[in-house]
């Protein structure tokens, strides 16, 4: 009975104009719901030529470019238009989930509040991690700030792992955080899609060791570590050999710095299945992650997995 009355407004700063883990997982989430007959209106940014085919109806909310170099391919929802508050009230939610804490989500909340609406949120992205990246690490102190009032303002908020609810109580976060655990698909992402035809067509040889790295290529991922760590075993075994699949703004500067290395851009599905199959160690040093979902599908794929603590 409860979920035939559920009505699910979500806000989110990623939802299909750039394909991450963020985007993919409420996408899957949001086909879920509306296969079990839930009404979901989906609130973010959008562009002319989206990543991905998303799932549901999305409203576009106004968005900038993020103002930080290197990741303009991202949006930040500035605010709700009157357009979209209108869809809003026309859809009438009985549940509000902001996946990003934004202008966007600001908004939404206070909408929620206004209108006495459940608002609960998610916490996917590991934003204070990335500061010292840009070189903005002197404003930690006012993102935790932030993100801790925003987070205490909802309902129920909902982490991908144990780890990241004691980090966040740790900087406020009140307590009563549940996790959103995560799941992978292993019938897709088996050991049995080892291809060795794969592997010689993308220059590998039977015997070598190839070691390698999925995700969207920017430097918050740890790439100079993986480049490191990866050069200086194979200068002492000459059968390691890198695999980076992916794509993103640091992909040209880090094919400088490791040329030997297979770069396959961006694959999907049963593409990326018989990548990871087909690798011998997945190395995965991002401290920026909340959950990692390529790590689960690497494990799922039969891999021994090199992780940062």
């Amino acid at each position: 009975m409860f979920m035939k009355e559920l009505r699910v407004a979500l806000f989110t700063g990623n939802y299909n104009h750039i394909e991450d883990g963020v985007s993919l997982t409420l996408n899957r989430w949001v086909k879920f719901l509306e296969d079990q007959g839930v009404p979901v209106l989906v609130f973010g940014p959008t562009i002319k030529e989206p990543a991905l085919d998303h799932n549901g109806r999305l409203v576009s909310l106004p968005s900038i470019r993020m103002p930080v170099s290197g990741r303009g391919e991202y949006r930040v929802a500035s605010g709700i238009s009157q357009k979209a508050e209108q869809e809003l009230e026309n859809f009438a939610p009985t549940l509000i989930h902001i996946a990003t804490p934004d202008l966007g989500g600001f908004r939404a909340l206070r909408w929620a509040q206004k209108n006495g609406v459940q608002v609960v949120g998610s916490y996917h992205t590991h934003f204070t991690s990335y500061l010292k990246y840009y070189g903005l690490t002197p404003i930690e102190f006012i993102a935790w700030r932030y993100l801790s009032w925003f987070y205490n303002s909802l309902t129920q908020v909902y982490v991908p792992s144990r780890s990241m609810i004691e980090e966040l109580e740790e900087h406020g976060f009140d307590p009563g955080m549940k996790i959103w655990a995560r799941g992978v698909n292993t019938t897709l992402f088996s050991p049995e899609k080892r291809d060795l035809k794969w592997r010689r067509e993308n220059g590998f040889d039977d015997d070598d060791i190839v070691v390698t790295f999925v995700s969207r290529l920017v430097w918050e991922k740890e790439l100079a570590t993986y480049r490191d760590a990866v050069q200086r075993v194979a200068s002492r075994n000459k059968k390691v050999k890198p695999l980076v699949v992916g794509d993103g703004p640091a992909k040209a500067e880090l094919q400088e710095q490791i040329p030997e290395a297979h770069y396959t851009g961006f694959l999907g599905g049963e593409d990326l299945a018989k990548a990871y199959a087909s690798s011998d160690v997945f190395l995965f040093p991002s401290h920026t992650e909340t959950f990692g979902n390529v790590t689960l599908e690497a494990m799922s794929c039969g891999l021994p997995c090199l992780v940062a603590d």
